[in-house]
Parts: C-alpha cells; sequence; structure tokens
C-alpha cells in the first residue's frame, strides 16, 4: 500500500476533474454534469476504486497533484505548509511546552504564544486542508454506491470489497472532522448525501460534529476488516475502536459530559486486539519504521515514501526542522536542517530522575537549555526523535536527503496503554494494577526506572503521555483535557509571548474559524472571543 500511495496517472486525471484546486471551506462542488460521462467511463474499471482509495490515504500525506511542489490542493500559502500532518503539528504541538519555532514565516511565533487570529494563513491552511479531504471522501461514497456500482456492471466480487473501501473512507472522514472539532469546535458538517451544485451548508455546533463522529464509527466498524487482517497503513476494526474511545476520552471537552467509563471497553478491545509493544523505542520513528518491528505498534499510521510522496510537510517536516546548530543532517539522513523547531526547558524536566529514558532524546551541544531568543534556534534544547535513517543506519530511499521515508504513526498502542491507565485513575473502572503494568512496560522499553502504585496519579500520566508521544499531535489535546493548556495553572517558557510563561484565555483552547470562511459561507459562527 505504501508504494501505491504514488497518485496513478488515471487517477491523476479524475483527481482534476473531480475536485476544485483550492478550498477555503466545506462548501465544495466537485462534480458538475459535464463531468458525469468521463467520470463514469473511468469507473467502469474496477481498479479506480483501490486508486480513489489510495488518494484518500495519501491526502494525508501529500499536498497536491505535482509532488512536492508546483499544482498544490490549497492556494495562497507555500505548499509544503499546506500538508494535513504539519499544518496539524502546528496546532497541536507548536502551541504548547513541547514545541517552539525560531522562524518568522509570517505568523508562526503566534501559536506558541497563543496570540493568533481569525487572520492566520497557518490556521486558514489547515482548516481547507481538512475540508478538502472530507470532499474527497464524500467524493468516492457518492461515486460508490449500489446503484452506481451496479450500472457500472461491477462484479459481486468487487462490489463486497468495495463495501470495505467505503468504511474505510468513511473511518477517514470521521477522522478529520475528528481533527476539526477538536480544534475548531464547530463548522459544517457535508457528506456524500449533500448537494453538489453550489449551497452554503448550515453551521453545525461541536455537538453535533461530535455526534455525527460518533454515530459514524458505530456504524461504519462493522464493516472495516478485523484487526491486522488489513494491508499495512490501511485502517482496521482497532483503529476505529481506538479513535472512538479518543472521542470518549475528551467527551467532557467537547460535550460537557463524561465519558470515560465509554472508552475503556474500546481501549481493552485495541489492547486486546493483536498489537504488539516494539522492543525498542527509537525504531519506532526511523525510516524503517513500516518493517522493523515498529509496524507491529502502529494501530494507523501516515505512510510517507521519500520517492512517491514527496513533500516539505510530514516527516520531511520534523526531520529537517528539528536539525540545526551543530547537529550533523547525515546522522539524521537528510541532507541539511532547516534550524526551527527545539524544546522548551518545561518539557526537558520532566525527565529528571529518569538518567537513561530514551524518550528524552535531546541535542545539547551547543544548544542553551533556557530560551531567551525565540528566534536563536540554538537556545532550547533540540528534539532528536524522527529521523531518515534505518535502524541499521542506512540513508533513506530518497539519496538526495531531501525527503523522508519515516512513517507518521497516528496510533499506537502506547497510547492505549496510557489511556487505559488514564481512564482507570479516573474512576472508570478496569484495574490499577493492570494500569501500573502498562505503564511500567513502556518505562522499560524507554530504559526508564518504574514506579510504584503510589506514584501513579493523573498529573503522572499527564507528564508519562508527554515523554512517551511527544511530537505526535497529542499534547494541545491533553492539555485542554487535564485543564493545563491556557490559564495560568500550567506554564511554559514564553506561553503567552512571555519568557517565563504567562496566562492566556481560555478561548485559545479552540482556534478562530478563519475570517474566509465566514466571508465565504456567513452560516457559519466564528467561536468567542475572536
Amino acid at each position: 500500500m505504501k508504494k501505491s500511495l504514488k497518485i496513478m496517472g488515471l487517477l491523476l486525471v479524475l483527481m482534476v476533474m473531480l475536485f476544485p484546486s483550492c478550498t477555503n471551506d466545506l462548501n465544495q462542488s466537485p462534480i458538475d454534469g459535464s463531468d458525469d460521462i468521463d467520470a463514469e467511463e473511468l469507473f467502469k474499471d474496477p481498479a479506480s476504486y483501490k486508486q480513489f482509495l489510495a488518494k484518500l490515504y495519501a491526502g494525508l500525506a501529500t499536498t497536491g497533484q505535482s509532488g512536492p511542489t508546483g499544482n498544490g490542493d490549497i492556494a495562497g500559502i507555500d505548499e509544503g505548509a499546506s500538508q494535513y500532518i504539519r499544518g496539524f503539528w502546528l496546532m497541536q504541538e507548536l502551541t504548547t511546552d513541547e514545541a517552539i519555532m525560531a522562524w518568522n514565516d509570517g505568523t508562526i511565533k503566534d501559536f506558541h504564544a497563543q496570540t493568533w487570529s481569525s487572520l492566520d494563513t497557518f490556521i486558514a491552511a489547515t482548516f481547507s486542508r481538512f475540508s478538502f479531504q472530507i470532499v474527497n471522501c464524500n467524493e468516492f461514497l457518492r461515486q460508490t454506491t449500489d446503484a452506481k456500482l451496479a450500472s457500472r456492471g461491477i462484479d459481486a466480487a468487487t462490489i463486497a470489497e468495495i463495501k470495505t473501501y467505503r468504511a474505510e473512507a468513511r473511518y477517514l472522514r470521521a477522522l478529520t472532522y475528528w481533527h476539526l472539532l477538536d480544534t475548531f469546535g464547530g463548522g459544517s458538517i457535508v457528506t456524500e448525501e449533500s448537494p453538489t451544485s453550489f449551497y452554503l451548508p448550515e453551521y453545525s455546533s461541536r455537538a453535533e460534529i461530535y455526534k455525527f463522529v460518533d454515530d459514524e464509527l458505530t456504524a461504519l466498524t462493522a464493516d472495516l476488516k478485523d484487526a491486522r487482517t488489513n494491508e499495512k497503513f490501511r485502517v482496521d476494526k482497532a483503529a476505529a475502536w481506538m479513535l472512538q474511545a479518543k472521542l470518549y476520552m475528551n467527551a467532557k471537552v467537547y460535550i460537557g459530559t463524561e465519558k470515560y467509563t465509554d472508552a475503556l471497553p474500546l481501549i481493552n478491545k485495541v489492547i486486546t486486539s493483536g498489537y504488539t509493544i516494539h522492543n525498542n523505542y527509537k525504531d519506532l520513528f526511523l525510516a524503517d519504521n513500516d518493517k522493523n518491528g515498529a509496524q507491529n505498534e502502529f494501530i494507523f499510521a501516515v505512510a510517507y515514501d521519500g520517492l512517491n510522496t514527496k513533500t516539505f510537510g510530514g516527516t520531511t517536516f520534523l526531520a529537517h526542522a528539528s536539525v540545526g546548530g551543530k547537529m550533523k543532517p547525515g546522522e539524521y539522513g537528510i541532507n541539511g536542517g532547516w534550524a526551527g523547531i527545539r524544546t522548551t526547558s518545561a518539557f526537558v524536566d520532566k525527565f529528571n530522575g529518569s538518567t537513561g529514558d530514551q524518550r528524552g532524546n535531546f541535542f545539547t551541544d551547543g544548544q542553551n537549555k533556557e530560551i531567551k531568543d525565540v528566534g536563536a534556534f540554538t537556545d532550547g534544547y533540540a528534539v532528536q526523535k524522527f529521523s531518515n535513517l534505518t535502524k541499521a543506519g542506512v540513508q533513506g530511499s530518497d539519496k538526495s536527503g531531501d525527503f523522508v521515508d519515516t512513517d507518521f504513526p497516528i496510533f499506537r498502542l502506547a497510547d492505549a496503554y496510557l489511556m487505559y491507565a488514564e481512564c482507570n485513575l479516573r474512576g472508570a473502572g478496569g484495574s490499577n494494577t493492570t494500569a501500573l503494568g502498562y505503564v511500567n512496560a513502556l518505562r522499560t522499553r524507554a530504559n526508564a526506572p518504574v514506579v510504584s502504585l503510589g506514584e501513579l496519579d493523573l498529573n503522572f500520566i499527564l507528564d508519562e503521555r508527554a515523554k512517551e508521544l511527544h511530537w505526535e499531535c497529542h499534547r494541545r489535546t491533553d492539555l485542554i483535557r487535564f485543564g493545563k493548556f491556557s490559564g495560568g495553572s500550567y506554564l511554559w517558557p514564553w506561553k503567552g509571548g512571555i519568557a517565563t510563561g504567562t496566562a492566556t484565555p481560555s478561548i485559545r483552547n479552540l482556534f478562530p474559524i478563519p475570517a474566509g470562511s465566514l466571508a465565504a459561507n456567513p452560516k457559519l459562527q466564528q467561536n468567542p472571543g475572536y
């Protein structure tokens, strides 16, 4: 599947025909009547359906139709910065204690300072990327109805396989809607049943989007393949259980109702589904993490390939932008560092007393732990997490060193272990002995000292999640769930734009609906405070 994510010529023609090259909101009109005949011809080929599905997965990795630059899906921003994971990463990590940026690109420093506005180009690009992904998923579902397939003479075996494809497309759409409700709150729900001619979709509240995602996951899971029986990089039932558990874990934030007791049974299903904890933490973030054993821990990962999915976002961004100063790019399998992202002393200090913990893999030579100048890469320890070298020390497939092979984990089993422990501590049931065992399994894997039951509390779990899952797009959501993202209960360097950190208003728990999207669709509603 990884190699198939290279978009084939037939599919390129199809996607250019069906979708607009620039999106500003969830109002999309992918097909008009003049294109139906061409689409029908293309979809008579049974192979086109899997190619289209591959494009949906590739929507999490690529930025356009021509590789890294030249024909991007999202206009008005550098193409690399419009990439799904890169944009989501800025929102989830750069706004927290785990990452800070040296660059002066536009409003990029506003993320860590938590001073962004509705005019922010990066926020608008990510909102548009979410929209584009949803529109593509909707069109796949429109093109794979029973009636459409019957009219094209598709054989029964292919129709049965397409049923699974449809569940996967619905899952990918639900994933993006979850990202939307987590970051922006409300928006619009647009589905395959929505009009294909121009219209302004109604505003949907956060609670309504929550219900949509919950209902979708409940309905689609049965049609997904059993855990660990699907092709690599395609989702299965365990991925659906994990996403729904995430929804429930954060339900108090989303809809004001705790649902930890609903999350725990799903987490148990994930843990017992056949995925296993890999024995080496560092292997999880190497160029061969699709085959070095790490893949057995990945419940769902975004595939990157230095030759076939060229992008300046994703793990190419994470590998290059985290290298600078005295760091030698060749030691990370790349041709140069972009000297951008590093971490704060608040995150580094979480490893105090844990000498040898492999998860605290910092480059310190020539780096100052404290950040006096946000614009100086050498202020702040560098994070050596994502590398374009294999376990054997061999550079990834792109020997120029530009683009990275390292896959990005969306969900992995270690996260489920920590989710179990958190639910247990929040009174949702389960066994505290089992919870402790899961935590210590991860600490032992990382060469960190085991802890006792008396040391296990919610603050410990929050810190342990930072150590285990840093830079994997979880931190902002976690801090909000624990009440420590905005406000003054937890400060870190340069929070609020102050060197020592300062309290920020609670409106920062949500990003603003981009001003351009509001102008395009007046039915949308801006989040309070913006």
